[in-house]
């Protein structure tokens, strides 16, 4: 399989559409994502996530698939950090293809290769970066490897379109 191929599948964005309503146009504050943290669970916005985000029914999705650490050549740094804010440079830059904003992503699912909890302050910087306040609903996954043995970190997201 060609280098070309391989960073493709790897990067590759899919998009796809649900709940597309019949109903007359929703208006734009129909379609904001609603963050939801009860008071009688641990707070989880100091590490950069909501527990829970409620998608209007109006809403359409799209899912964009795991964005890892290459740069625009396909290369990869060895370094965490440098493959963890290059994953959230290339989720922004997903989001921009769709027309979207971060701050309408409901959720995040992220791999970490070898995970400990040195890597947790590196995650909740880029993410807080990138989002500020409008915090996603978040997992993140230990795993021993990902598609490529030089990745160390993918992020994917569920997406609010206008």
């Amino acid at each position: 399989m060609s280098r070309a191929i391989k960073h493709l599948l790897i990067g590759g964005l899919i998009i796809m559409t649900i709940g597309v309503s019949t109903a007359p146009a929703a208006n734009e504050n129909d379609l904001k994502l609603t963050i939801v943290n009860p008071k009688t669970l641990y707070d989880p916005t100091p590490n950069g996530y909501s527990t829970a985000v409620i998608v209007p029914r109006e809403g359409r999705l799209a899912y964009i698939s795991g964005q890892g650490g290459q740069d625009s050549t396909g290369a990869l740094s060895p370094d965490f950090t440098v493959q963890v804010k290059q994953a959230y440079a290339n989720l922004r830059a997903a989001l921009n293809a769709l027309g979207a904003r971060p701050d309408q992503v409901a959720k995040l699912t992220v791999f970490v290769v070898d995970h400990d909890m040195s890597k947790l302050e590196v995650l909740t910087k880029n993410v807080k970066d990138m989002f500020g306040a409008a915090l996603p609903a978040q997992t993140l996954i230990p795993v021993p490897k990902l598609a490529i043995d030089p990745m160390l970190f993918e992020v994917e997201a569920v997406v609010l379109l206008d």
